[in-house]
């Protein structure tokens, strides 16, 4: 017996949305049905998609499965509803359960639907470590994305250095994760999954560098605690359409996308 596709709510349709669609277009099991953005945008982005999907300005009611990769405005206005109606989302923008009392709003309304939010682990790896290094006793976590001077462009790093001029690293803030994740939100998604998963946004340490002799994202990662010592660097390549983001993080929420079917998960 043939298993039915499950069918998928995209929020948002930028440079991750677009290549998330494209690579699961010849899946069987999994279908993206419908895509939100706003409603000034529905009539242009259902032209480009075609007939392949709907284009639309909410969570459709029957909604299965809400992936959210859009802006953190996303989570209030799209993703806390959809929860509180019992559809188990998935989030990319982490960086947003910096703002004070969002984590919590998530969780109330997950609950109060008897649904889940998962928080996608996007451009980083060893999220499970952290995670499961957590229940024993974590004593340090620290993070250091360093970026070329493109993938800063857009951001508070241009009024710290003059990205155009730099000819050597430069340290464009060092700071708590729930300040990297405000200050940066395009950017320090990464920080705030680490923090999450291992010692909170406020005891995590952020440093962000802006460097002429990369071409990568590079993550590095330093945790210490009860279950010994840990040290992981990550050189992730962009998306071509937005040196800001790391193409793992497609990758990333594929996974969990096909995970949702498959008979053996890991």
């Amino acid at each position: 017996m043939t298993p039915p596709v499950l069918q998928v709510t995209l929020i948002g349709w930028g440079a991750i949305a677009r290549s998330i669609f494209q690579r699961l277009s010849q899946d069987t099991r999994v279908r993206i049905s419908h895509v939100v953005v706003r409603e000034s945008k529905v009539a242009d982005t259902q032209a480009q998609l075609g007939h392949a999907a709907i284009a639309c300005a909410a969570v459709p009611a029957d909604a299965q499965l809400v992936l959210e990769c859009a802006s953190h405005t996303a989570l209030t206005d799209h993703v806390l509803p959809a929860l509180q109606r019992g559809v188990t989302c998935g989030v990319l923008s982490v960086g947003a359960l910096s703002e004070v009392g969002l984590p919590e709003r998530l969780e109330d309304a997950a609950r109060q639907g008897h649904a889940q939010v998962h928080l996608l682990a996007g451009a980083i790896g060893g999220i499970d470590a952290i995670a499961a290094a957590r229940t024993a006793g974590l004593t340090q976590v620290t993070y250091t994305g360093r970026k070329p001077p493109t993938g800063w462009r857009g951001s508070p790093a241009e009024q710290v250095v003059n990205l155009d001029q730099l000819t050597e690293p430069a340290v464009i803030l060092e700071a708590s994760a729930r300040e990297a994740a405000r200050l940066y939100p395009k950017n320090a998604n990464v920080a705030a999954t680490i923090s999450l998963a291992g010692l909170g946004l406020d005891a995590t340490r952020v440093r962000l560098i802006a460097d002429p002799s990369v071409s990568e994202n590079i993550h590095e990662i330093h945790v210490q605690g009860t279950f010994g010592e840990m040290h992981l660097t990550m050189r992730g390549k962009p998306l071509p359409d937005n040196p800001k983001t790391s193409a793992l993080t497609v990758l990333s929420a594929v996974r969990f996308l096909q995970n949702q079917t498959a008979p053996i998960t890991i």
